[in-house]
């Protein structure tokens, strides 16, 4: 049996879309080079997607949510790509050809590219594990991740995580590098977690430690 996307959870998840793709618009307001690609076709593809997937996601048949599946890949690989592409220019600006970044410039910079971090990493996990914007199968054949509710179904009989879930679980592994309430059962959702505590270190441990002695002078 399928679990439907409740308005609500699908309301959090596009306020959620909505925010990664303003913070990536932030970052290239701020400077238009730490944004990868063509930047008038990126940020109106992501927009069209994420619309696209809003009037998609409760599609029935099992090919019509392949559809919805590939759009949201696609959707949230974009994101990913584009926000990696963000961090790594940055790195390269201050290590290696030591460009001159103001303060305020490059510590928002570092905070919109951690917030984005953050969302598109819940939305990566909704969707690995359920129902996601596809609506995957929720079964105990088909789950990534374990949660304490789950370990004690005598108190949460019925229960099943929701995006605000995964946002919690997102916020814990990119700020403590470990979730807090959930253990990572299969390799995608380990390699998932691993990269995006990878992504918060180069992002706290180099560029925000940069923009503070930048701030100090």
């Amino acid at each position: 049996m399928l679990q439907r996307i409740t308005k609500g959870e699908l309301l959090h998840a596009q306020i959620a879309l909505a925010v990664a793709i303003a913070l990536q618009l932030l970052v290239w307001k701020m400077n238009d080079d730490l944004l990868a690609g063509p930047q008038f076709l990126l940020i109106p593809t992501e927009i069209g997607l994420a619309v696209l997937i809003s009037f998609t996601v409760n599609m029935r048949t099992a090919h019509e949510r392949g559809i919805n599946h590939l759009f949201a890949v696609i959707l949230l690989g974009l994101i990913s790509v584009a926000n990696v592409s963000s961090l790594l220019l940055v790195l390269h600006s201050l290590v290696i050809t030591h460009a001159t970044f103001s303060g305020p410039e490059l510590l928002t910079s570092a905070i919109a590219i951690l917030l984005t971090n953050v969302i598109v990493y819940a939305l990566w996990y909704w969707e690995i594990d359920s129902p996601g914007l596809s609506r995957k199968r929720w079964s105990k054949h088909d789950k990534d991740f374990q949660f304490t509710q789950q370990d004690l179904k005598g108190e949460y009989p019925g229960w099943h995580p929701q995006f605000l879930d995964y946002l919690y679980l997102s916020v814990t592994n990119a700020v403590n590098f470990a979730s807090a309430d959930a253990r990572p059962l299969t390799h995608a959702a380990k390699l998932l977690m691993g990269s995006q505590a990878l992504i918060s270190v180069l992002t706290l441990a180099l560029v925000l430690a940069r923009s503070v002695s930048i701030l100090g002078t």
